[in-house]
């Protein structure tokens, strides 16, 4: 491989060799073990060499500077059932047995990392020999890098495409009499390049070709990072088999998924955002820019909900008695690692009222292929796009589930369920068409490592917001509905500019939580002011905390988006397990999109930002194709000093909180409102208000136990969201209250996703029963923690 790893260091090696071939589809086949913690079965991957889709993407940047060209015209995405059965039923009778045993563990033949070595494995294929820094090796054989890490990779096969019924129609050929690679190559080739309005013809197609039988074995090797494959003969990428099977199960220690019991106590899994990603769950091109769809099949035991980033609303197919099957699929390229999925024993959760105009606004939305017409010109690769439909441009809610562990339904009912609606609608108002056609919502177990993850069509939320009222589930919910825009629609194309995601998402939620509440705009902006007040004594006390080079937006500077030969690259700081709780990207960005926002009015910056969005969604971006759009499109007497040059200098490329920002209102205080009683006045303190207040009193050396108790009365502390719990736990902690210990272990267990830096505050004090609880609560929740969360704390505690 091309690029170069410290084994010691904390970066994250994307290895798949991308520039010479990509992956176009993915068809999973899964069965869900609680018992032994696996998931096991196949996967097919549909390919296409770097040639073709180096011409496709030369044709979308023609695209994008054209103004003649004509809008799409082509259906969209309705429910689609396609029957896919275990494809291990299309292999020999010799091959299927093979795999059983293996699997079983009854004649296990695996190396020590668990990969099942094929006939010409010891014979010298290696990852060190046969590297990927050119698409033709020579003497040497093309190797297929896929990212692949913690699974155990049991047998790799060419699929035999050419053996599905019906597929002469995508050759020259009437018959299929001499069926050979190139054959099944150009196969391959003109489905996954058949046009947008046959989406579901080619589904169809995707599945059933993934259930043909092999056609012989490839030669598979794995390393830490990555699985290479590589066909005896094939020396280019154009002559690599373009379907490929891989047979193979995950471990119950992978990094992408989390076994562990939900609140009600029933087992589950799901994908925690991990930053190895989804390599550990399939392997995969992790890279941005090989964006791919999906359909995937899974099996599990009929008592558990299987939900995945997916189109369709699925429900289960019952097999056989005690066993179901889930379907799901994606349309819409997007990223491998936005790839999702939560199985547990999930109760959907709904509205106890619901009026006739919200069931008419949220009815299933499956319009024609006459609703398409000219609603601008999209400039992304080909695929059923909402952008281009006139009817889903004004859907201002679109269908969506809540689902929850069945002792949380209640607390969903009270909040969250009645909140998705307007969220959702003021989403709409500010930016215009949603870019999935539906969404899933499950509260995830206490593990859970953050407040929230937004992928396409599901999002999950930590428990932590349903508690103390609507302000911090509501503001939650908007910042992962922003994400559907910024972060899945428009993706960046290098993972270190992480604030095009976090930061706009948490410039959003303000502008959409305001809209939700029906605000004045007097009101909308007081509220705005307060978070923006909190955001910087947040981003002051990160300044303080963290490394300089990890306060960095654009950390590779004039390399971003820069890759080696191969399509190979490396994540700085990708693997280190501090970052995850680090919001350097959240508070840098919003306060530049803020003061983007105030320089040229909010009135310009939006309609802006609906014209960027309409521009850029289906695609992957950089810092510049933003900024370079922006300052094209705002009057020259508000541009001033403004240069693409002068932001990276001073937000993006360097360390600290840049000096523009000194406008800032910091001391601001909020708005008194008028109270016939003067103790009501300090009572109905809203939660970020609290928020400020108890910060404030964190900077006094010290309270008394009585001021504390007080606090904790006329607030009623222990009851308040998450955000204000927390402050609490650390004037608890700092003023040692032993009186209200009971708030701070609660916190540790209950809201774990918020808990880490409580457990470096109880350590730091050095008081012996403040480190022994801080022990006590590690131990009775470190087997269930999230393994970052768990190693970060370990390095606190010991």
């Amino acid at each position: 491989m091309d690029i170069q790893l410290d084994p010691a260091g904390d970066d994250l090696p994307l290895m798949a060799n991308t520039s010479h071939i990509l992956v176009k589809h993915y068809v999973l086949d899964l069965d869900v073990d609680f018992e032994s913690q696996v998931i096991e079965g196949t996967i097919v991957l549909f390919l296409e060499d770097g040639n073709r889709f180096k011409k496709q993407n030369s044709s979308i940047e023609e695209a994008c500077q054209s103004e003649s060209n004509k809008a799409c015209n082509f259906g969209m995405p309705e429910p689609c059932h396609v029957p896919v059965t275990n494809a291990r039923t299309f292999s020999s009778e010799m091959e299927y047995n093979d795999f059983a045993i293996c699997s079983k563990g009854e004649k296990d033949t695996s190396d020590k990392d668990g990969n099942h070595d094929n006939q010409e494995h010891a014979s010298g294929i290696s990852s060190s020999k046969y590297c990927c820094d050119t698409g033709n090796h020579g003497s040497e054989d093309f190797l297929l890098v896929l990212d692949c890490c913690d699974l155990s990779v049991l047998k790799v096969e060419e699929v035999d495409v050419a053996a599905v019924p019906g597929m002469e129609k995508f050759t020259r050929s009437p018959e299929l009499t001499v069926v050979s690679e190139e054959l099944r190559n150009q196969i391959v080739r003109e489905l996954v390049t058949l046009p947008a309005n046959r989406w579901r013809e080619q589904l169809d197609y995707y599945a059933r070709c993934s259930q043909a039988p092999g056609c012989g074995e490839l030669l598979f090797d794995t390393d830490t990072w990555s699985l290479q494959i590589r066909k005896t003969g094939a020396q280019t990428a154009t002559d690599f088999p373009h379907a490929i099977r891989i047979w193979y199960k995950t471990k119950p220690e992978g990094r992408s998924v989390t076994w562990t019991s939900d609140q009600s106590g029933s087992p589950c899994v799901y994908t925690v955002g991990s930053p190895v990603n989804n390599r550990a769950l399939f392997p995969c091109q992790e890279p941005p820019v090989a964006m791919s769809t999906w359909q995937a099949t899974v099996r599990a035991a009929a008592s558990f909900v299987v939900l995945m980033s997916g189109e369709n609303s699925a429900k289960p197919t019952q097999l056989w008695e005690g066993c179901s099957s889930w379907y799901y699929y994606v349309t819409m390229p997007m990223p491998a690692s936005t790839f999702t999925i939560a199985v547990g024993c999930w109760t959907e959760v709904k509205m106890e009222t619901c009026s006739s105009a919200d069931l008419a606004t949220e009815r299933p939305f499956s319009p024609s292929e006459a609703d398409f017409r000219h609603v601008g010109v999209c400039s992304h690769m080909e695929y059923p796009c909402r952008f281009q439909n006139a009817s889903a441009t004004t859907q201002e809610i679109i269908p969506h589930r809540v689902f929850a562990p069945v002792c949380l339904t209640g607390a969903c009912q009270e909040t969250l369920v009645q909140l998705i609606p307007p969220c959702l609608s003021a989403a709409h108002s500010v930016l215009g068409t949603h870019p999935f056609s539906r969404l899933d919502v499950l509260i995830v177990p206490a593990n859970f490592p953050s407040l929230g993850m937004a992928s396409p069509h599901i999002m999950f939320l930590s428990q932590s917001i349903l508690t103390g009222g609507s302000h911090l589930c509501g503001t939650r919910l908007c910042h992962e509905i922003a994400h559907a825009w910024f972060g899945l629609a428009l993706g960046a194309r290098d993972w270190t500019e992480e604030w095009l995601s976090e930061g706009f998402a948490s410039h959003l939620e303000d502008v959409f939580w305001a809209a939700a509440q029906q605000l004045t705009p007097h009101e909308a902006r007081e509220q705005q002011e307060l978070r923006a007040c909190l955001r910087w004594r947040r981003l002051q006390d990160e300044m303080q905390s963290s490394p300089e080079e990890m306060q960095v937006l654009r950390p590779s500077k004039d390399k971003t988006g820069h890759t080696s030969d191969s399509g190979a690259s490396v994540i700085k700081h990708g693997l280190n397990p501090e970052k995850i709780f680090m919001q350097v990207h959240y508070l840098k960005g919003y306060f530049l999109l803020r003061f983007l926002a105030e320089r040229l009015g909010d009135e310009t910056y939006f309609s802006f930002l609906r014209k960027f969005v309409h521009a850029f969604h289906g695609q992957l971006i950089l810092s510049q194709d933003f900024l370079q759009m922006l300052l094209e499109n705002i009057p020259e007497e508000k541009r001033l000093e403004l240069s693409v040059e002068n932001i990276y200098q001073d937000w993006l490329e360097s360390s600290g909180i840049p000096k523009v920002t000194k406008w800032i209102r910091v001391n601001r205080r909020p708005r008194k409102r008028k109270r016939r009683e003067r103790e009501e006045v300090f009572e109905k303190l809203l939660p970020d208000q609290l928020v400020l207040l108890l910060e404030h009193l964190l900077e006094q050396k010290t309270l008394s136990p009585r001021t504390l108790q007080s606090l904790q009365r006329t607030y009623h502390l222990q009851d308040q969201d998450a955000e204000v719990r927390h402050r609490w736990c650390e004037l608890i902690v700092k003023h040692k209250f032993t009186k209200a210990y009971k708030s701070v272990e609660r916190f540790l267990q209950e809201d774990q996703a918020m808990g880490v830096y409580l457990y470096g505050e109880l350590m730091v004090s050095e008081d012996a029963r403040q480190q022994q609880l801080a022990r006590r609560c590690f131990e009775r929740t470190r087997e269930q923690m999230d393994r970052s969360s768990a190693q970060v704390v370990a390095d606190m505690l010991f």
